[in-house]
């Protein structure tokens, strides 16, 4: 993991609203199909060059509230009737690094930030403005998670 100061990122895509007691319920997940939607309506729309992103943002509270998740890319095509656009908040974050097959790499690097922000050695406050994924290859996948500095 690493510190960087990130630029805001204005993105196109679909959006939910979910939590994470809900996430860890097949019944009432909503994030596996935001990402099956966003692959059916805007796959073909994207280029060699667009980058992809899962945007979490519009936290209620902290990791127990609810919050807005975005599957968006900074394609400018895919502007379509049901899409949303979002803005990423400037500034500083933790960046996490995870590699493998898609969804298990995502998962496996959430549990590790989940126990890095919940560890008493935890050096970091979340400022739960906004943090997201950036998907840099099919194996390779950075979060970037928003910090008080």
């Amino acid at each position: 993991m690493e510190v960087k100061q990130l630029a805001s990122k204005t993105l196109t895509g679909l959006k939910v609203r979910t939590c994470n007691a809900n996430e860890m319920n097949t019944g009432t997940a909503k994030i596996a199909e935001l990402w099956q939607k966003f692959g059916e309506k805007y796959t073909s729309k994207l280029t060699k060059d667009s980058k992809v992103f899962g945007v979490y943002t519009n936290y209620e509270s902290d990791v127990t509230g609810d919050f807005d998740v975005i599957a968006c890319s900074d394609e400018q095509s895919i502007n379509l009737r049901d899409s949303v656009t979002v803005t990423t908040h400037a500034g500083s974050y933790l960046v996490f690094s995870g590699e493998g097959e898609m969804p298990d790499a995502i998962i496996d690097l959430w549990g590790e930030i989940w126990q890095y922000f919940s560890s008493d050695d935890c050096r970091y406050t979340r400022t739960y403005t906004s943090d997201y994924e950036y998907y840099k290859t099919a194996t390779e996948v950075e979060i970037a998670i928003a910090i008080a500095e």
